[in-house]
């Protein structure tokens, strides 16, 4: 064997070895990564990620993460509420309330009222601002009414043990139909229950103030009139079509997103600035149109594109949604001087994020950990699903 031979073998053979440690090397890294060691949890059809809502530093650059799958297979989940415990509850469509735990185990209450036709079923569910101390939930429903049809209540429980106790009803007698039922709900800075509700196909009911339909409502805990209400019923504002998103800014301004025109003329969805006592239009105008006592948008998504707005949450300056037709996260940079007057607020960026990656995107939430949360409504009957839907995806919003 001359020298170049002895050099070539000898070459090889530290390729070889090299090589050996590289792999050893891939190996124990993957091992050793929390995606390897996460542990996968399903009752039932839910599979759910071992601590779904993790502690993330939010000063740490490294903290931000990639967008992450959290849940599967719901059944058209609909709105998300955060336990105390890091917990989840998740609202179903068809009726369930899921309970998925810190740990990922899951529990599902089936409820005897809700009517799953259409848009209608189980809907909005948010927590009372004691909850802690008070166990109160409240949950928006479809149900039964009288005649055939349906109608829509939000209903206030304790939640305990997994357990829906002491059902009462806060506020009933919201029009439903198949479609345009609202269904959102949020807590006030002012400690208000904030409801809203849509026209449930019969627009004129929007512009009526003895109709609770098309209507953001605002009531007590307990579902009685606020005594500074507009018009000395439940109704904080009226002339919506089907309003699904409410949020307040860091100057306690309150937002709403909301289902512009659908079928062949589908688009005109809109970001409001609510006020209380005042019209929003629907159904004499839309878009960019003006007319005397009624008010315009801040934004609309013109007559081209439909978002389908379905949620709202406001955070570090911007108002994040879902869209569900537009298939995308949005979100709505606010500028302005910080009065209270629409003419000096405006969007100053309108950015769309994840366009078709999961489909029909509902919910958005902020979750404990400043994580952004969105639902998926991939078999509402008017999406594309894929084995996994419906989701729960968790979103780091610096990474946007």
């Amino acid at each position: 064997m001359d020298y170049k031979e002895k050099y070539i073998k000898k070459i090889g053979i530290t390729l070889v070895l090299v090589a050996g440690i590289v792999f050893f090397l891939f190996i124990y890294v993957k091992k050793s990564t929390p995606e390897a060691q996460t542990n996968i949890i399903s009752t039932g059809t839910t599979s759910v990620k071992d601590k779904s809502i993790p502690n993330v530093d939010p000063t740490r650059p490294s903290a931000i993460i990639q967008p992450e799958i959290i849940a599967t297979g719901l059944k058209i989940p609909w709105d998300l509420a955060f336990l105390p415990d890091q917990g989840l509850l998740v609202t179903e469509r068809a009726g369930n309330l899921v309970h998925i735990e810190k740990d990922g185990n899951v529990t599902s209450i089936s409820l005897p009222h809700p009517v799953p036709k259409g848009e209608g079923g189980l809907l909005g569910i948010v927590l009372h601002p004691n909850f802690a101390t008070n166990r109160f939930l409240y949950l928006y429903m479809t149900t039964q009414n009288d005649i055939g049809g349906t109608k829509n209540a939000v209903f206030r429980y304790r939640y305990e043990n997994k357990k829906l106790t002491n059902e009462e009803v806060v506020i009933s007698g919201i029009p439903g139909a198949i479609y345009h039922d609202g269904g959102r709900m949020e807590f006030g800075p002012d400690g208000f229950l904030y409801i809203t509700t849509g026209d449930a196909q019969t627009p004129a009911i929007a512009q009526n103030l003895n109709s609770l339909g098309g209507k953001i409502l605002r009531v007590t805990d307990d579902g009685d009139v606020p005594t500074d209400n507009p018009f000395g019923t439940a109704v904080y504002s009226y002339g919506h079509r089907n309003p699904q998103g409410l949020a307040w800014d860091d100057e306690g301004r309150l937002w709403g997103t909301e289902h512009g025109r659908s079928g062949i003329t589908s688009g005109m969805d809109e970001i409001n600035l609510i006020e209380k006592g005042k019209n929003y239009g629907w159904p004499d105008i839309e878009g960019t149109k003006s007319k005397d006592g009624m008010e315009t948008p801040v934004e609309n998504s013109g007559p081209n594109e439909t978002w389908a707005p379905a949620s709202l949450v406001f955070l570090n300056g911007s108002l994040f949604f879902g869209g569900l037709l537009g298939e995308s996260l949005y979100e709505a940079v606010i500028t302005g001087d910080h009065t209270h007057e629409k003419g000096h607020v405006d969007i100053h960026a309108f950015n769309s994020y994840f366009k078709n990656d999961y489909g029909r995107i509902r919910t958005v939430r902020v979750g404990p950990d400043g994580m952004l949360y969105l639902t998926t409504s991939n078999r509402d009957g008017r999406g594309k699903p894929i084995t996994e839907d419906d989701r729960i995806i968790r979103i780091d919003p610096r990474g946007l």
